[in-house]
């Protein structure tokens, strides 16, 4: 029989190792957000608390070693199969959620219910089983829970652990899955009999290692999948289109990230915006801009073929989508360096004085609260250099402008000029500084130029006017973005 201890701290290693791998099964669909990471503790936590309830009463029904490590073996096979359910109602729930235009709170929460709420649930009725078994008499009572509970709980910070620390990265999502369910099967199996009928079970797990993953999200709209990962932040992949054309998607595929066309560094899309929109408040090309939000590199990339004298600092997060760039994208620049850090971070602790700060990190449908605020906004105004212009990209649902009034109204509160260029139905590009900015001097800059670069610049110099009114003025205290972001889904949905 296995010792209860041991399976106790196997089953704890699975719960919360499952936690962890479940927000990576969702982040190619649903992001990787707050919400996303809330819905998924909060399924873990009741379906735990269900499974101790469960535990409680199957274990003074049925008291006994084979109950148990049933219980265990169960919950362990139903584990391993999460994977290889995960695409295909993943899949659907996407394309139904989609029609709807519901947001990735309802779409994780579904989510993760359908995935591990079972296979969690029956983890959970493992301790509460295992305590009933341990106790001799009253008196010890008390001492074989708090011993058993505490293995349970260092069972689960193990597995927290070695599934963001070191599975994961290692061998991936699909087999660390596989890798808890493995460990439970072979505890929970030497206590059933006769044991070599019952050793099916791990040894069917262990087989599963070996089907090759494949792709993660195969349907790629009107392109195929020339590139795809999981990064230590989130799922990317490179859509390559038949005209050569070639576009980052991040997570859940909404919005492209980066987007490369044969013979060209323009793109005929917001990314042209931030070539432009610096010269409606500068009288000459940037002598140093920052990038917040570097991505596959599509903006840096145009800065050094368009303004190679323009040095460039790219700031982004993901180191691998860095090297995505390079790889599928042309990333380069004569005067370009790489900076893989947080941008607010970054900005805090950079030293350099930019003329433009062009902040490309809004990733729908939810968006990093602390670029939002009152304080990152003084923060960036602290690093430019006289004179020099705050870009924001705002990407929304067409039609909502919701976010953009209040990063008006925050940007407001903190530079003399704000000014907009509605480019796209989704994506706006909002500018602020301590200097005028207008489409006049936009136009007024043309003559000086590329003469590629001139027709997007006479066309923004007619868009730009002033910022939308309205919004209220975000701090690091109070900015709800995911119930701002959540209102424009659900106004979008309803046609509002």
């Amino acid at each position: 029989m296995p010792p209860l201890p041991l399976l106790v701290f196997a089953v704890g290693t699975g719960s919360l190792g499952a936690e962890i791998a479940a927000v990576r099964l969702l982040a190619p669909y649903f992001g990787a957000s707050t919400v996303v990471w809330a819905n998924t503790i909060g399924v873990v936590l009741v379906a735990l608390s269900i499974g101790y309830w469960l535990g409680g009463r199957l274990a003074d029904r049925r008291p006994d070693m084979r109950g148990l490590c049933l219980l265990a073996l169960t919950a362990a096979g139903l584990l391993a199969i999460v994977p290889f359910a995960a695409d295909p109602l993943l899949d659907v729930a996407v394309d139904a959620l989609d029609s709807i235009s519901a947001g990735a709170f309802v779409g994780s929460l579904l989510g993760v219910l359908g995935l591990v709420a079972v296979p969690v649930l029956l983890l959970g009725a493992v301790s509460p089983y295992a305590i009933r078994l341990s106790v001799s008499s009253i008196e010890e009572a008390g001492t074989v829970a708090g011993r058993l509970y505490a293995l349970s709980t260092a069972g689960s910070l193990v597995g927290t652990l070695t599934s963001a620390l070191l599975f994961i990265p290692l061998f991936g999502t699909r087999r660390t899955f596989l890798i808890f369910a493995l460990a439970i099967s072979v505890v929970a199996v030497t206590g059933l009999r006769p044991r070599r009928r019952w050793a099916v079970a791990p040894v069917a797990i262990a087989a599963l290692m070996a089907v090759p993953v494949g792709t993660l999200k195969a349907e790629a709209g009107n392109g195929r999948v020339v590139y795809e990962a999981e990064t230590p932040y989130q799922y990317a992949r490179v859509v390559e289109r038949a005209d050569g054309v070639r576009v980052l998607e991040l997570n859940e595929g909404q919005a492209v990230h980066s987007r490369y066309e044969p013979g060209t560094v323009l793109t005929g899309d917001y990314w042209d915006g931030f070539l432009v929109m610096p010269f409606a408040a500068l009288d000459r090309p940037p002598r140093r801009i920052a990038i917040l939000g570097n991505a596959g590199g599509t903006t840096a990339t145009a800065y050094g073929a368009l303004f190679p004298g323009t040095t460039v600092d790219a700031v982004e997060i993901d180191a691998e989508l860095s090297e995505i760039g390079r790889r599928w994208f042309h990333m380069g620049g004569p005067r370009l360096s790489l900076h893989h850090e947080d941008a607010r971070p970054y900005l805090r602790q950079t030293d350099e004085r930019y003329d433009v700060i062009a902040l490309d990190t809004y990733r729908q449908p939810y968006i990093p609260f602390y670029l939002t605020t009152r304080e990152f906004f003084e923060l960036a105004r602290d690093r430019l250099a006289p004179g020099g212009v705050v870009l924001v990209n705002v990407g929304h649902p067409e039609g909502e402008d919701d976010l953009e009034k209040v990063l008006s109204a925050t940007m407001g509160a903190v530079f003399a000029h704000v000014a907009r260029d509605p480019i796209e139905a989704t994506n706006t590009i909002v500018a602020a500084g301590d200097t005028e900015i207008s489409g006049a001097r936009l136009r007024s800059a043309l003559g000086s130029l590329p003469a590629e670069l001139r027709p997007s610049a006479s066309e923004a110099a007619a868009r730009i006017e002033g910022p939308l009114p309205g919004g209220s003025v975000y701090t690091d205290d109070r900015a709800p973005v995911e119930w701002l972001v959540d209102e424009s889904i659900v106004h979008y949905a309803a046609g509002d």
